[in-house]
């Protein structure tokens, strides 16, 4: 199990893990992923109404909290990639500041630049 950050892990490339992350948080976040949530609630109600045997209610239950916990797991890790990239930013913004005040070299600022993309919109 690793301890540092999630954004830290892998040097300055992403790793496989970080990238499944991120396109599960991009499905888990649509329309139709909602949807299928509602139709698997509206399952277990149907499967509870019907009176299936306590087996199958059991297992339906087990599975239902087995998908819960690995979107909460996705959940947290895009949460936190998110708060680091911003604290990166904000520390990025606060050197450049910083350096513009003091009237030093633009280093910080070229950081800014890199840290929030500027390059890639252009």
């Amino acid at each position: 199990m690793a301890t540092e950050h999630p954004a830290d892990r892998g040097g300055t490339g992403r790793d496989r893990f970080a990238a499944f992350s991120e396109r599960a948080s991009n499905v888990t976040s649509s329309p139709p992923f909602y949807v299928l949530c509602l139709i698997l609630v509206v399952g277990m109600v149907v499967v509870h109404l019907v009176h299936v045997p306590v087996p199958w209610l059991i297992f339906a239950g087990d599975v239902l909290t087995a998908v819960n916990l690995l979107l909460l797991t996705l959940l947290k890790n895009t949460e936190r990639r998110d708060d680091h990239a911003a604290q990166r930013k904000l520390d990025a913004i606060a050197a450049a500041l910083l350096e513009q005040r003091e009237g030093r070299s633009s280093e910080a600022a070229d950081e800014l630049r890199r840290v929030i993309r500027m390059e890639d919109e252009q």
